[in-house]
């Protein structure tokens, strides 16, 4: 049989042979081109490259009906081989590129050759994905609307996605194996060249109710699946021991790190966090690995190592830096993720040059993580919560570029689907950096959604982000973009389609968020002018109006939104094992991903009132229960000239020192971020108390007041609240007057009251710094202030 390329040769020949001089490519090709009845050209390979053509042929098949036809060598000059138009599989001549290929449209007479060659077999993979995501494809057409004439090899050499088969992950723990090798070929279609899988023993439970086969086996045979693609497998292991300065810790762990790895059909690299999870010191953790290499390269010659300084506090960071100046020979390199205190630019410039980094970004995640939605409305916190549905092509798109002149490649942390559209961004881009979003938005809707309505979902994917920008209440985009999504939920190719179900959820979510704001703030505005009639009306009428109008019931269109909500969780959990409640579809909890169990939460302070109204009314004299009243209405402005922020909410702190722009500090690292803490007003707090202003690190919680008075005293009263885990804060005028030395936090929340001494607002400015204790590793994060009044005395 010949060989690939030589066969390709011939098939070639016939059509070469009939043009003696050069002629345009837009002349030699119609345009658009009719690929309905093409037949593929392939020689009957076998492993990844039969597995690539497979992938052709089937994807085609579901979303046209039509089966191309294939053809051996012996088959060229028959009859089936005089199609109009012929797809030829081969390779590239004397290409070097790892993993690039070309794609060439040629005419000869009435015969048409698209032909897709690969510098090796995985370029023969992506060439066919292009292929794929470029063809327009209806019940029964397969189109090419521009002739296909270009040569590209990827720009980052990994270009990785983690999958976490466990029971703390959102949907992957219902899928089967079926369903991951659909979505390693969705994921190979746009350049995914790796798959991380987490070892079945981490920081989760042993197993999930929602498993259709145990751990390990589905793990397992994930590997065997990325063999069949010739994709690599990598596998993150967190090393969850309790003590390994205890040499019978370290050989159990030895003894069940070999029964892993020898099971693998093979390991492309191994991935050691320093915590998160894990709490290994690196003076431990060194010596481990340099022995789990030895076992890892025993069963899989040549895998790499990678390990983090995730989780590392200063000293050992210091460690870290000392272990790696000593060049170990086992190491291939870095790579960097959430929980680092040293940020990526740092790390590179400490790192020897000899170890490549990679990037482990979150791209799953809207708060309390890596990359939080900078300055989010506070109604999508409580509603929608850490992870939502969230695509955000021009903030992934900004992440990636931030970093890539940094960073050897990248394998994404994800929890589920919920980021499915920000992992083909991230695959595009780390192919071609230069890749506009709208671009990728197009092929992604081109070919997982409808072709013939692509560029509409596209600027509807683009919509979804922006309705996360700015006041809730102010943005009209979110109904334009829920109608956009409406118009279009009839057509044959999106019904059913999981992923346009995810992206019509959002859009819901977020209408149906807006309208909650809205109509709930207005009650709440209506309760507060009644309040303020007391002194007329009295105190028992003022709360008995206010709490009938805090009471009153949605409209019937926002019911609409709620129940389409829960008809879309139905068939997203039916589709694709989406699980967006706790009780309903067997979520880990609220916080990874089950939003819809927060669908009826307070955006108001209706359940604190109420709450308070019980206890003002048992007050025993009119004049009392007036004076609470008024010091409700009057919560923010307590005395006149009172300089009030509500920390956490975007629109009410204006003198909250920002810090960098997000374009050059999307992490935060040097910039102010607003955040909710686990509780939502249901449970009788304030949304004052629930939202909060935090720094990282080292960097200072500033405010900035100016103008003054200096002849004037003022007092500081704050409310301090958010997590549980808070640290003691120590908060300092000036730069260097203490108002107070390090202080834990009575309770949560806890509301303080601090002279400020004249000396630091005796030239007419004033800024407060709070700061945690220094040099602590972690998130980082338990450095919070919720609200701050700066009172001047009479």
């Amino acid at each position: 049989m010949l060989s690939l390329r030589h066969w390709a040769a011939v098939v070639l020949a016939a059509a070469a042979a009939a043009v003696s001089y050069p002629i345009p490519v837009s002349a030699q090709v119609a345009s658009p081109l009719d690929l309905s009845a093409a037949v593929v050209v392939a020689p009957q390979v076998q492993g990844p490259e039969a597995a690539a053509v497979d992938m052709l042929v089937d994807e085609v098949r579901k979303r046209t009906g039509i089966a191309w036809s294939r053809l051996a060598p012996s088959q060229v000059s028959g009859p089936i081989g005089d199609a109009p138009v012929r797809i030829v599989i081969t390779h590239a001549a004397g290409a070097t590129k790892p993993e690039g290929y070309s794609l060439r449209t040629e005419s000869q007479g009435r015969q048409t050759t698209l032909v897709i060659a690969g510098n090796d077999s995985r370029g023969v993979l992506y060439g066919i994905g292009h292929v794929l995501r470029t063809l327009s494809m209806t019940p029964g057409h397969i189109v090419l609307d521009h002739p296909l004439n270009l040569s590209t090899s990827p720009a980052q050499p990994v270009r990785g996605h983690q999958i976490g088969y466990r029971f703390k992950n959102n949907t992957y723990d219902a899928w089967t194996l079926a369903q991951f090798e659909q979505h390693i070929r969705d994921l190979a279609v746009f350049g995914t060249n790796a798959i991380q899988l987490i070892a079945p023993a981490s920081d989760d439970e042993p197993t999930s109710p929602l498993f259709p086969a145990p751990a390990l086996e589905t793990t397992l045979g994930i590997a065997r699946l990325l063999d069949k693609y010739g994709l690599d497998c990598d596998l993150y292991y967190p090393e969850m021991r309790d003590n390994y300065a205890d040499p019978a810790t370290v050989d159990q762990e030895l003894a069940a790190f070999e029964d892993l790895v020898r099971r693998f059909p093979h390991i492309h690299a191994l991935y050691v966090p320093g915590g998160d999870p894990g709490h290994t010191p690196p003076a431990l953790l060194f010596p481990l690995l340099e022995r789990e290499a030895r076992i890892l390269r025993r069963y899989h010659p040549g895998a790499q190592l990678w390990v983090s300084a995730q989780g590392f506090d200063q000293a050992h960071y210091e460690d870290f830096y000392r272990l790696l100046d000593q060049r170990p020979d086992w190491l291939t390199g870095v790579f960097f993720g959430p929980q680092s205190r040293d940020s990526l630019p740092v790390q590179r410039a400490r790192v020897p040059r000899a170890y490549p980094i990679q990037f482990y970004p979150d791209i799953g995640h809207t708060l309390h993580a890596q990359f939080p939605v900078p300055q989010w409305d506070p109604a999508f916190a409580l509603l929608e919560g850490r992870e939502p549905i969230n695509p955000r092509p021009e903030a992934q798109t900004l992440i990636f570029r931030h970093f890539a002149g940094l960073t050897a490649g990248f394998v994404t942390y994800s929890e589920g689907v919920n980021d499915d559209v920000n992992k083909a961004l991230w695959t595009r881009l780390g192919w071609d950096p230069a890749t506009r979003p709208e671009d990728i938005l197009r092929d992604y809707a081109r070919y997982f959604l409808d072709a013939g309505a692509g560029d509409r979902l596209a600027a509807l994917i683009q919509g979804l982000e922006r309705a996360w920008a700015g006041p809730i209440k102010d943005n009209g985009g979110i109904d334009a973009t829920l109608q956009g999504f409406q118009a279009l939920a009839g057509l044959p190719a999106l019904t059913d389609n999981w992923r346009f179900e995810s992206l019509l959820y959002r859009a819901y979510y977020d209408a149906y968020a807006r309208a909650r704001a809205t109509a709930e703030g207005s009650r709440e505005a209506q309760a507060m002018a009644l309040l303020a009639q007391a002194p007329a009306r009295g105190s028992m009428d003022a709360m008995a109006a206010a709490s009938a109008t805090l009471a009153q019931p949605d409209a019937a269109e926002t019911g609409h939104l709620r129940d389409k909500l829960f008809d879309l969780a139905e068939r997203l959990y039916a589709h694709v094992g989406l699980q967006l409640s706790v009780s309903r579809y067997g979520a880990s909890g609220i916080e990874r991903g089950a939003n819809l169990d927060r669908v009826d939460t307070s955006l108001n302070d209706r359940v604190w009132l109420t709450r308070r109204f019980e206890d003002i009314a048992h007050l025993p004299d009119e004049a009392t229960r007036r004076k609470q009243l008024a010091e409700i209405v009057a919560w923010a402005q307590p005395t006149p000239d009172t300089l009030y922020d509500d920390l956490g909410d975007p629109q009410r702190e204006p003198h909250l020192v920002r810090g960098q722009d997000y374009a050059q500090d999307p992490e935060l690292y040097d910039s102010a971020i607003d955040g909710i803490a686990d509780k939502i007003p249901d449970d009788g707090w304030r949304l004052s108390w629930i939202t909060y202003a935090e720094t990282l690190y080292e960097r200072p919680i500033h405010l900035r007041y100016g103008h003054l008075d200096p002849a004037r005293h003022y007092t500081l009263r704050v409310t301090y609240a958010g997590e549980d885990y808070a640290l003691p804060m120590r908060l300092v005028a000036n730069g260097h007057i203490e108002v107070h030395p390090p202080l834990a936090r009575p309770r949560n929340p806890s509301t303080l009251e601090f002279d400020i001494p004249q000396a630091a607002t005796r030239g007419g400015t004033l800024d407060l710094e709070w700061t945690r204790p220094p040099g602590m590793g972690g998130s980082g994060r338990g450095h919070q202030v919720a609200e701050t009044w700066l009172i001047p005395r009479p």
